[in-house]
This record gives C-alpha cells, sequence and structure tokens, in this order.
C-alpha cells in the first residue's frame, strides 16, 4: 500500500500514513520550500551530483540554508530507495525530496532562527509507455501564466498544476508554454518556455535547439545531460531564443524530464510534428538520443 511506504520526516523513517507536518509550516501555509526529484536506476541514483547542485541553487535563491550534507542527502536516498526495492522489488524510482523554511506565526516576512523541515519519499518510476515511445504523444500549447522565477524549484507549484490540467483535460500528456518578451531576449516573441513538468527541445536541420537559461525557464539536469549527449553523438547543439513559430515548424519537438527521460512530441494542438514522410512520427535525433540516454544510465549512477 502507498500510505505504508517508508519516508523521511525531520529526522525520523516511518511510514507516510504516520508522517505528519505542523499547519504553520510555512510550506503548508506559503508555498515557501524548494524540492527535487532524482532518478533511481537498478537501485542506484542518477546524476545525484546535479541534483545536488540545482537543490543547492534554489534554496540559496530562496535563502534557505541547505540542512543536509551531500553525504547526508545520499544516505537517505539510498535508505529510501533500498525500503521501497525490498518491499515493492521497484528497482526503478523517483525520490521526492522536499525542504520548506519551516515552522513560525504567519506572516510574509521570512522568519530567522528556524530550523528547515525536511521531508523525503520514493515511488516507483512510472516510465512512458513502449506505445508512447514508438508513436510519440500528444501536446496542447498555451501563453506562460506562471511567475516569473521558473529558474527556482520551488513546491508553489499551482500554475503548473492548470497548464497540465489543459493538456489533461485534451488528452495529451503536456502544456507547451511560450511567452512575449523573455527566454533571454528584450522584447517580442511569443518565445518557448518550457513545459508545466518538462524541458522543450527542436531539431531543425539536424541540430537539437533549446531556450536558453534565463528566469523563466528551470535549468532540468537533462539539459546538461543532452548536451553531453549529443557531444557523443555528433549532434550540433544549441541554447536559443524559440520562437512559437519555430515550434510549429519544427522538424521535431522532444521533451525532457526525469520521468520521461526524452520523448517524442508527434502531434501538437491536434497537428502533426514534422515534414515529409516523418511527419508525425518520432524522428533520428529522438531516437539517437534516446539510446545514448539508455547508456548514460549505465554510467552515471551512484
Amino acid at each position: 500500500m502507498t500510505t505504508d511506504r517508508l519516508c523521511y520526516l525531520n529526522g525520523a523513517y516511518k511510514p507516510l500514513s504516520q508522517a505528519q507536518v505542523n499547519v504553520l509550516d510555512r510550506g503548508f501555509l506559503f508555498g515557501d520550500g524548494i524540492y527535487e526529484v532524482v532518478p533511481v536506476y537498478a537501485g542506484k541514483l542518477f546524476r545525484f551530483d546535479d541534483h545536488m547542485a540545482r537543490l543547492d541553487r534554489s534554496l540559496g535563491k530562496v535563502r534557505i540554508d541547505n540542512p543536509l550534507s551531500r553525504e547526508a542527502w545520499l544516505e537517505r536516498c539510498r535508505k529510501l530507495a533500498s525500503a521501497l526495492a525490498e518491499t515493492e522489488g521497484a528497482a526503478d524510482q523517483v525520490i521526492y525530496l522536499q525542504v520548506t523554511r519551516g515552522v513560525a506565526p504567519r506572516d510574509h516576512v521570512m522568519p530567522e532562527g528556524i530550523a528547515p523541515t525536511v521531508f523525503m519519499m520514493s515511488n516507483p518510476m512510472k516510465p512512458p509507455t513502449a506505445e508512447q515511445r514508438h508513436g510519440g504523444v500528444a501536446c496542447t500549447t498555451a501563453r506562460d501564466f506562471r511567475w516569473e522565477r521558473g529558474d527556482i524549484k520551488s513546491i508553489s507549484l499551482l500554475g503548473n498544476v492548470l497548464a497540465r490540467q489543459m493538456s489533461a483535460d485534451h488528452g495529451a500528456v503536456e502544456t507547451i508554454m511560450f511567452r512575449d518578451g523573455g527566454a533571454g531576449v528584450a522584447s517580442g516573441g511569443p518565445w518557448l518556455t518550457e513545459a508545466a513538468a518538462s524541458n522543450v527541445w527542436i531539431v531543425k536541420d539536424g541540430a537539437l535547439l533549446g531556450p536558453p537559461k534565463s528566469e523563466h525557464v528551470l535549468e532540468g539536469i537533462r539539459v546538461e545531460l543532452l548536451h553531453e549527449l549529443c557531444e557523443d553523438e555528433g549532434i550540433a547543439y544549441n541554447l536559443k531564443p524559440i520562437s512559437e513559430a519555430d515550434v510549429r515548424s519544427a522538424d521535431e519537438v522532444i521533451l525532457s524530464s526525469a520521468t520521461k527521460e526524452v520523448l517524442p512530441v508527434t502531434r501538437l494542438d491536434g497537428e502533426p510534428v514534422g515534414h515529409g514522410a516523418l511527419r508525425g512520427k518520432p524522428g533520428p535525433v529522438y531516437a539517437r538520443l534516446h539510446e545514448a540516454y539508455q547508456r548514460a544510465k549505465a554510467t552515471q549512477c551512484v
């Protein structure tokens, strides 16, 4: 049972059903906290140090001290992964970890001297199906109506929830979003930012293109990973402003995330993606990156 899975909360391991948080926790009242999601393959953590580096960056941007060392995070992650593998036989998992500012009387001003709340749990990974890999997935599009600090992996995800529900209402897997006057340019657009829970890439003339780093885009762990995979595969790679027109005319559209890894988008707002014989089908750059990603999983875990 899900509620019997082991979790970690403020120094103690216990079943999820027994984990409780004070109602004055600022994560509960304000969404004042940061989270990370670490993939686990065959019982080992994938790109763990990259996830820890991003956790540090996000915590620093909201002025919360990291409550644990790298070694302490690693020990707790491994314990949760081992427990889930033992009880449910789940070799591939996703570990969720969350740090909030802590418990204090409700006031918008950041209180000093309070202990952060640390929560962790692991769940079996639910990867894309073989059908989705073979045939691709559908996405919808929307204006990026979320807050301006998409570079912070905040637990305040109502905007992302609303965006993801838009695609779910249409039987699609993601909502790809565009913002005017952002994504590293002074004006114009609309420009590609990201999807509700994924980074978004396009392929043009054999090159993989993604939006530039900015406050509007979360620096996904797969951004650097795909850069490395492109170098290994001899695929041109560039981060640059990408217009909505560029996305709609792309040769390929690809999603990336901890659970999706890389996933081809073959329909966008009901229209096929791509051109010619590959219109509406996964493309060759996706196929090469998917295979390279599988090889990386075998060598980049701790």
